[in-house]
């Protein structure tokens, strides 16, 4: 496993994030704690230090049985990330949201149930569409300082918000946010449009949700595995269908599997992106982390990018057009360094 610097820090995390939304078995599926203890295990001696979880995961279940786990192991080895704004109880109108009270509230029971001092990484969870900006960042910043967590990112939120967010960070001196984290895969580039260059624009890491679209980009749907997904879902369209067929003659040529196509086509983007892989199975998790020592031909990056490539519609396409290109850049769009 290698590292990767999350966003504009000095803080070094593994290029895979594990992804514990199953841990623990409400609602009738995932792992139990003999078996979370084992996949985090597993992760550890393969180098991963990265794990992301949330109040909400398994009714808090995630959280506490991550606490346990590191209480008896290193804890500053490991990177531990969580969120706020779900609703954990419903008890008060300020029980869920991205709002300040929340945010402490939240917070406090995340470290109890942790069973730590600190937190390494808060996401605000899920943009509310409520709370000022300036509301949120103070009270990440008053977290920062008062040592409950170490820093601040962002997940599932509009791009002009975070954009805003950390040009007031900047300005007032506050905690930035350093990682973005997004649904985005070969079935899902929509985010190129304005969050992945919003991201890039602020160094911000990706730390995407669902690479692999609920398993779609496994195989497993043209193998007939349909599972609980339902027919209506778009990871079951011809395009989809269409894609995922792309990624499965790309490894059978390569002798991989296809997730391990999937996964690290997302790695080998040109922005930073750790994919958060999730497991209820130590061979899942196993098998996940073969992508990291896997190098896709550059041939294979443009043939996937090719079938699952999106209209960026506007102004993505307008500023392409040649039209436009001659005259913004008078003629030497082909001959001036672009900026990282």
């Amino acid at each position: 496993m290698n590292y990767k610097l999350l966003g504009r820090s000095g803080l070094k995390v593994s290029e895979l994030c594990l992804g514990t939304m199953g841990f623990g078995t409400e609602s009738g599926w995932g792992a139990d704690k003999d078996t979370s203890f084992r996949i985090m295990e597993t992760y550890g001696n393969a180098g991963g230090n990265f794990l992301d979880t949330a109040n909400v995961y398994k009714l808090g279940t995630s959280e506490k049985i991550i606490g346990e786990y590191i209480s008896q192991q290193d804890r500053d080895y490991w990177v531990v990330a969580t969120k706020y704004s779900l609703k954990d109880n419903e008890t008060n109108p300020n029980a869920s949201g991205n709002n300040r009270k929340n945010m402490m509230r939240s917070v406090e029971e995340s470290l109890k149930r942790l069973k730590t001092d600190f937190i390494d990484v808060l996401y605000l969870h899920i943009w509310d569409d409520l709370t000022p900006v300036d509301e949120i960042l103070r009270g990440l910043d008053d977290l920062v300082r008062q040592g409950k967590i170490n820093y601040a990112a962002i997940s599932d939120t509009p791009a002009w918000i975070v954009s805003k967010a950390n040009t007031i960070a900047e300005l007032m001196g506050w905690s930035p946010l350093i990682a973005l984290q997004i649904e985005y895969s070969l079935l899902q580039r929509t985010p190129e449009r304005d969050l992945i260059p919003m991201a890039k624009h602020y160094g911000m890491t990706v730390t995407p949700w669902a690479p692999l679209a609920g398993g779609a980009l496994s195989g497993k749907y043209l193998r007939g595995d349909k599972g609980r997904i339902k027919p209506e879902s778009n990871r079951l369209n011809e395009n989809s269908i269409r894609i995922t067929r792309e990624v499965v003659a790309i490894a059978e040529k390569l002798g991989v599997q296809p997730a391990h196509v999937a996964l690290k086509w997302m790695m080998q983007r040109d922005f930073s992106c750790i994919p958060i892989v999730g497991a209820t199975k130590i061979d899942q998790l196993e098998e996940n982390l073969h992508a990291v020592s896997l190098l896709l031909p550059e041939e294979d990056l443009q043939k996937l990018h090719a079938v699952s490539e999106i209209d960026l519609g506007f102004p993505g396409n307008f500023f392409k057009e040649e039209g436009v290109r001659l005259n913004n850049y008078g003629g030497f769009y082909n001959r001036i360094e672009k900026r990282p």
